[in-house]
């Protein structure tokens, strides 16, 4: 009998996962090229979902209800929120689910475990990616330019990808196991982006409520994308709040991860 196991060198084994940096990239491109592979419109799917969402919130938050946009076109607002969220999102489902999706790869082969999750965080960012095409073309339209501050982005989308990751490698093993985990994640990334200000102002919030929304690390992370993307001034303090609370999952979702990737193929 043979038995698949993780090494028992303890920690994340660093050089472990740089000999296996190729593996990484050929998973990452592997969950873009099967994510829309034998659909008519392909990757044109990533262009039209925040579009089309954002055309629908437009007409009916920024025309009929009037919903206040600190001062930008509501069209740009929400859209810039979306791309935030949904980069969070999907790149957290994507991690939730990479381990039951890749079941046959486990249980016939050994490689760092780790490289599961990540490879379907990192492929996420193709998707981001694409979807700052379609809000470049609406800066274009409204005649709004980034400023100095977009340089910042690429730390911001790096920090909105890792809290993922981190959220993801906790969920992940649960859901090898309970695959409730799985079914519940869709309607609990509903309810927290409604306590996101993704399609409304932060400033609509009872000043009561600003401290528990500014201790969402997705508030942080969503206002970054619009101060960096649309040249408005950095809440650095929710930002700081957002990088706090994403080293509080990772690192120790890191060794944890690490420690129950051994029983990995036995329970998948």
């Amino acid at each position: 009998m043979i038995r698949i196991e993780a090494g028992r060198k303890p920690g994340l084994d660093l050089a472990e996962l740089w000999e296996s940096r190729e593996l990484l990239l050929f998973l990452a491109w592997r969950d873009v090229k099967v994510r829309y592979q034998q659909t008519l419109l392909g990757a044109s799917w990533i262009l039209l979902q925040p579009l089309l969402m954002a055309l629908v919130l437009t007409v009916v938050f920024g025309q009929l209800a009037r919903m206040p946009s600190d001062g930008l076109p509501y069209a740009v607002f929400v859209l810039t929120g979306l791309l935030a969220w949904g980069h969070f999102a999907s790149s957290l489902t994507s991690g939730v689910n990479a381990l039951v999706g890749s079941a046959g790869l486990i249980t016939k082969v050994y490689f760092p475990r780790l490289l599961v999750p990540t490879a379907a965080a990192a492929a996420r960012l193709v998707d981001l990616g694409l979807g700052l095409l379609i809000l470049g073309a609406f800066l274009v339209h409204y005649g709004i330019r980034p400023g100095p501050g977009v340089l910042l982005f690429p730390a911001v989308a790096l920090l909105s990808s890792l809290f993922a990751l981190g959220l993801g490698l906790w969920l992940s093993a649960f859901n090898l196991k309970y695959r409730d985990v799985g079914h519940a994640l869709p309607f609990l990334l509903q309810v927290w982006m409604f306590a996101t200000p993704v399609v409304y102002s932060a400033s609509l919030v009872p000043e009561r409520w600003r401290f528990a929304l500014a201790l969402n690390p997705m508030t942080g992370i969503v206002e970054a994308y619009r101060s960096t993307l649309l040249d408005r001034p950095l809440d650095w303090p929710g930002l700081g709040i957002a990088a706090a609370m994403t080293a509080a999952v990772l690192i120790p979702g890191l060794y944890a991860f690490r420690r129950m990737e051994r029983t990995f193929a036995d329970v998948v």
